[in-house]
């Protein structure tokens, strides 16, 4: 692998933004959650539990098959395979607000979880063997505070846009007898997750063809042993 000192630069810009976005949406989970209790009325936490199980049993079934994909199309191909993955994923939640339906937003939630596992197979040991490896540790913990960082920032932005004033509908809903209008106030919270997840959408793919179009060099693991 031939590596000039801006390939490598850019190289580690590019991962820390793939780090970025593993916080980010593995951190949405936890206000999915609640706005999901309410949107699809689930009726106990078991169902609640099934939003993070959803997501991290696509790591279960994509770990070695993410493994099989990047030896077939390479790391940086690999990177855009799950960013692309993961755009058809928060797609998904379109279809899934505007029909409330707990099984789609799960669907979802589950190819982002695979997508997420294809970019994570590529992207994790990218990072450590990119640079000299005397500075390893030093790439790895800077991956590590975009992730915390994006942790941090993901529950904040999703929660103000789709649990604004979550409380008053609940109130709302508890009083309502009409079915229609219990259905219009559902639907008005379901709603709310579609913007922010189409605009995460376009954001992957834009990351995915910035990946293909990059210099970002490829890593020739064979050669690497």
């Amino acid at each position: 692998m031939k590596n000039t000192s801006a390939n490598k630069g850019s190289a580690i810009v590019i991962i820390g933004i793939l780090f970025f976005v593993f916080g980010f949406v593995t951190w949405l989970n936890g206000t999915l959650i609640p706005f999901l209790k309410i949107a699809c009325e689930l009726e106990n936490d078991i169902q609640a539990f099934f939003v993070t199980f959803a997501f991290y049993m696509a790591y279960f079934f994509l770990a070695i098959p993410s493994s099989y994909l990047l030896k077939k199309t390479g790391f940086k191909n690999g990177m855009a395979w799950g960013l692309a993955v993961m755009a058809i994923g928060s797609l998904v939640f379109i279809p899934a607000a505007n029909a409330r339906s707990f099984s789609l937003f799960l669907t979802g939630l589950f190819i982002q979880g695979a997508g997420l596992a294809i970019l994570q197979t590529a992207s994790n040991p990218y990072i450590s063997i990119v640079g000299p490896i005397e500075s390893a540790a030093k790439r790895i913990s800077i991956m590590g505070i975009c992730n915390k960082v994006a942790g941090i920032l993901s529950p904040i932005v999703l929660g103000a846009l789709v649990l604004k004033n979550s409380g008053e509908l609940t109130t709302q809903l508890a009083a309502t007898t009409d079915a229609t209008t219990k259905n219009a106030l559902l639907q008005e919270m379901a709603s709310r997750v579609i913007n922010p997840y189409i605009v995460m959408a376009v954001i992957l793919v834009l990351l995915a063809l910035m990946i293909r179009k990059s210099s970002l060099p490829e890593i020739d693991m064979d050669g690497e042993e």
